[in-house]
């Protein structure tokens, strides 16, 4: 893996841009706590528009694309096609991966999550809020709770 420049002593997690190539190391990246932006979600996707997005927003460029990286400065170029062999490269650039205690980010839309109230009503697909934590996107409406896709996660970033 080639990164442009290594960010090992951050006190912050940076905020990230991630290229139109890495839709789903986002989503492993936000339950992770990072503010993982997605360029085709910006509706981005020339180099030229990723750079100067990522600057008017203090982001991190994280691309596949090595003119990318080239252009974008502090970008950290992830070489692999596989989702869990991204991970291992983003973590050995100097990026911490752990899930959070509770999550913070929508994994759909990276927007910040609220915890639903125990008396909230939630669709037929979540789980019941006085019974186990549940947590609501403030952007999309989407429901996140720990189930069985937390644990994968879980499992596939101790596994790195």
């Amino acid at each position: 893996m080639t990164v442009e420049q290594s960010r090992v002593d951050t006190d912050q997690t940076p905020a990230l841009l991630l290229d139109t190539m890495l839709g789903k190391l986002g989503t492993y990246l936000r339950m992770c706590g990072y503010d993982a932006a997605y360029a085709l979600s910006r509706d981005v996707e020339d180099d030229d528009q990723i750079v100067a997005l990522a600057k008017t927003e203090g982001r991190t460029v994280v691309t596949r694309d090595v003119a990318l990286a080239r252009k974008a400065p502090e970008a950290v170029l992830i070489e692999s096609r596989d989702t869990v062999d991204q991970l291992r490269e983003f973590r050995d650039a100097g990026f911490p991966l752990e899930l959070e205690d509770e999550p913070s980010r929508c994994g759909a839309c990276n927007a910040p999550l609220v915890r639903v109230a125990p008396e909230e009503p939630t669709p037929e697909y979540a789980p019941e809020p006085d019974y186990e934590a549940v947590w609501r996107c403030r952007e999309c409406g989407q429901h996140f709770w720990k189930g069985s896709h937390w644990d994968d996660v879980g499992e596939t970033l101790e596994s790195l």
